[in-house]
């Protein structure tokens, strides 16, 4: 094809429209981003939702509140069923607002810490039927890149689990499927990863399915999970080792805790006050 005077300035012309419609601009040290207050730390960054939370508060009529010790109760079970409430509207709103908060940070201060450590490290634990309506597990997982927590999630699994060691497994894999993925980011950013990562889990069952080539009859319908997992293993991208109870910190995500468990949790997670923050501790 052949352009001619006129056309090559037409053509111009749009490609410098489409320059200036999708040129990234610098605007500067990022301070406040879709809720979430950002600075900068000598050793990292500072994430706080704390203004996010005060307005959610305010709209609920809870800003004068006092707080309490224990975050949640830790036998607790929320049903479906209960009392209808008058106003539908406000509630749904400010559960939306709180699942929102719940979602995007653990809690309402997170510090990531900058680290030549380049390793991938989870943690995954599952509350085995711990839905009353419908007996249905909860999964949850950690993932640290080096010392900073990069990625966690806490949801409903899609089926019924027949025992604790298939709820765990298929909290493994949940996992895992996210170690993979973060493995891939980075290798696209040019920062690969050579090591494995290591996923703990604290059910030797789950551990053991994850290496043992023998498929047992109760584990039939989970083989397409037990495949994925152990052909990363194999590979050498993934390993999934025993972790005691009180040093599974992916309990944060499935259950509440005694206040003393969730403390130490919490600081294992790199949530902290704004005073150690801007210290530069982590």
């Amino acid at each position: 094809m052949v352009l001619t005077g006129s056309s090559t300035a037409v053509l111009q012309h749009i490609v410098d429209r489409l320059r200036a419609e999708f040129a990234i601009k610098d605007l500067g040290e990022l301070r406040f981003f879709l809720g979430i207050d950002v600075k900068r730390t000598p050793s990292g960054f500072f994430l706080s939702q704390q203004r996010y939370a005060e307005d959610v508060l305010d709209r609920a009529g809870m800003l004068n509140c006092k707080p309490t010790s224990t975050p949640i109760d830790a036998k607790g079970k929320l049903s479906a069923d209960g009392a209808k409430i008058d106003d539908a509207s406000t509630y749904r709103s400010l559960a939306g607002a709180l699942q929102y908060l719940t979602v995007t940070r653990p809690d309402l201060r997170l510090h990531i810490c900058g680290s030549r450590d380049l390793s991938i490290t989870a943690y995954s634990d599952a509350d085995w039927a711990g839905c009353p309506d419908t007996r249905r597990s909860t999964s949850g997982f950690c993932v640290f890149l080096g010392d900073a927590l990069v990625s966690w999630s806490s949801k409903r699994q899609p089926t019924v689990s027949c025992s604790s060691a298939e709820a765990e497994y298929r909290a493994v894999v949940n996992a895992a499927a996210e170690c993979i993925w973060l493995r891939q980011l980075l290798g696209e950013l040019q920062c690969a990863i050579t090591k494995a990562t290591v996923t703990y889990c604290d059910n030797i069952s789950a551990v053991y399915m994850s290496t043992n080539p023998v498929h047992h009859k109760r584990t039939k319908h989970i083989e397409l999970d037990i495949h994925f997992v152990r052909e990363r293993v194999y590979l050498r991208d993934l390993r999934v080792l025993h972790v005691p109870t009180g040093e599974q910190y992916a309990d944060v995500m499935t259950k509440g805790l005694p206040t003393s468990t969730f403390t130490t949790f919490r600081s294992s997670l790199c949530v902290v006050e704004p005073t150690h923050a801007t210290a530069g501790g982590c």
